[in-house]
């Protein structure tokens, strides 16, 4: 009574193990390890069964041989699955554990050299060449909670405990061995179940930062690279012992967590109009005004050169050379201003990292030109729409587009917001949000302090920035080469618009480099020295 109610108590304990672990390999290993201790045998084997009905053997394990197969052993198995039919469809019952699925019923042999109706032959061999002796085997069919038969767990040799002959598996050991094998049925394919669903919520989420960086040809592979960004500085934040970031560490949870937060970070941007994202000139709407404004470039030199052939008839008539060669003249220089101007003017329309206060009085001086509308009338050379982009101090948005795209983020938050995550995913719409604060309480949408964000918060806030800075896919730059865009980043770490000590750990542990190593092109990795790097504080 006592030593059954000792395997009662362990079949508990293995079922409990079976709920908690994790890991699908680690499962199995349970499973087949704990029938063993149940049943007291020497060896066994676990298969499971695929979806072209072959058993796949999964763990391999003999005691008194030391071989252990499969599972996390690091030993791979090399045996091929054993079908269930043969090839022309009939039943293969000659085997034991296919006989068993076939069959729907437990097998408990009690001499393997002497038993009827199977084919021991590879049995036999496998002994002759280890000195082995297989010779009581329970081979029971593993069913999930729907009677389905999910793989077949194997037992070989039951070991007296007194005198450590082989013996028969009773018909206590083989209800235990039963009722664990039914356990850990329902155990794996709740894990499948589990691990389905995670497979298919990573999927979606990959979608959806697919069909964003698909949305535009300015931010493909924004939303690919950033988490790989983020979970690089997380890692190398994670190995620091500084006194910043001593306590702060990461577990497989932890990272889970940013990971999905880091592909979720810009999902907004599925309200973002493309007309805003993919602007890729100042003028650019449906199309690029560029050309509209060039060909009224090309009116005030026809103009120009009427004007000159009047000026010029009326000079010839009075017989007044020196005003026909002025007429000329004149018009020469007109024509040069005005090509200036057009080459002026398609250089603003390329928007960059800053435009001077006194480019932005040309294009205001050239916006007075006048041209006629067609109808007797004329008007300024560029209307005030055309004005207000062209004077873009950077890049190619008005502050208006620049607040729809900045609205992204809002958008971001608030779908994230509505989404039931479950405990262990908690944190990413706070993770996914702050990617657009500052420590100084000047970024948006909500004006955070470094104190109010989280690590991987401000983490995620300097890999965006990081990987903009080193994108070749922007509209109005190339990617930048490492130097300056780790002197940029210096600079935002000197104006308290990045973390401090996560710049130095990125810094310092070179993750720049791994990053660069990975998704930057040769010309971008230039020498990086330290010591000119703004704000780095060393170490």
């Amino acid at each position: 009574m006592d030593k059954m109610i000792s395997k009662i108590a362990l079949l508990n304990d293995i079922g409990i193990a079976l709920s908690a672990e994790k890991s699908s390999q680690r499962v199995l290993e349970l499973i087949l390890d704990g029938a063993k201790k149940l049943t007291n045998a020497d060896g066994g084997s676990l298969y499971t069964l695929n979806d072209k009905d072959e058993l796949v053997f999964e763990i391999v394990s003999t005691d008194s041989l030391d071989i252990h197969m499969g599972g996390t052993t690091g030993h791979s198995i090399d045996f091929p699955p054993l079908p269930l039919h043969d090839v022309e469809g009939h039943d293969n019952l000659s085997m034991v554990v296919t006989s068993a699925v076939l069959n729907d019923n437990t097998i408990n042999i009690h001499d393997a050299y002497h038993a009827d109706g199977f084919d021991f032959t590879g049995t036999r061999k496998f002994d002759e060449n280890t000195g082995y002796r297989t010779k009581s085997l329970l081979t029971i069919p593993m069913k999930n909670h729907k009677a389905d038969i999910i793989g077949v767990l194997q037992l070989i040799n039951s070991t007296s405990l007194e005198s450590n002959e082989v013996v028969d598996f009773s018909k206590e050991d083989q209800k235990l061995a039963e009722s664990l094998a039914s356990q850990a049925a329902v155990a794996l394919t709740n894990k499948k179940l589990i691990d389905e669903q995670k497979a298919l919520f990573e999927a979606f989420i990959k979608l959806i930062a697919t069909a964003i960086d698909e949305k535009s040809p300015y931010t493909g592979g924004h939303c690919k690279r950033l988490p790989e960004l983020t979970m690089m500085i997380a890692d190398a934040c994670d190995r620091d012992t500084s006194s910043a970031l001593k306590e702060f560490s990461m577990t497989e949870k932890d990272r889970y967590e940013l990971m999905i937060a880091g592909w979720l970070h810009d999902c907004g941007k599925v309200t973002t109009p493309e007309y805003v994202i993919d602007k890729a000139t100042k003028l650019e709407t449906i199309h690029d005004r560029i050309n509209t404004v060039n060909a009224r470039f090309e009116v005030l030199k026809r103009d120009a050169k009427i004007k000159m052939l009047e000026q010029q008839l009326a000079a010839k008539e009075n017989a007044d050379e020196a005003s026909y060669n002025l007429a000329l003249t004149e018009y020469e220089e007109k024509i040069k201003q005005l090509d200036d101007d057009k080459e002026f003017i398609a250089v603003a329309n390329v928007g960059g990292e800053y435009m001077a206060e006194d480019k932005q009085n040309r294009v205001h001086e050239i916006s007075k030109y006048q041209i006629s509308d067609g109808n007797g009338g004329v008007n300024n050379f560029l209307d005030e729409d055309e004005i207000k982009n062209l004077i873009i101090a950077k890049g190619t948005l008005t502050n208006e587009e620049r607040q729809v795209i900045n609205n992204h983020i809002v958008v971001t938050i608030k779908m994230l917001d509505q989404l039931p995550f479950p405990k262990h995913l908690e944190n990413v719409p706070e993770y996914a949000g702050g990617h657009h604060e500052r420590m100084d309480g000047k970024g948006y949408p909500k004006g955070l302090t470094r104190e109010q964000m989280s690590w991987p918060a401000r983490m995620m806030g300097i890999a965006d920035i990081f990987e903009a800075l080193t994108a070749r896919d922007r509209p109005y730059k190339d990617g930048k080469k490492l130097s300056v865009c780790l002197d940029i980043l210096g600079k935002m770490r000197l104006d308290n618009h990045i973390d401090p000590e996560i710049f130095d750990v990125f810094i310092r542990e070179k993750v720049y480099m791994q990053y660069a190593n990975e998704f930057l092109t040769a010309d971008q990795i230039d020498e990086v020295d330290h010591s000119k790097i703004p704000g780095y504080g060393g170490g």
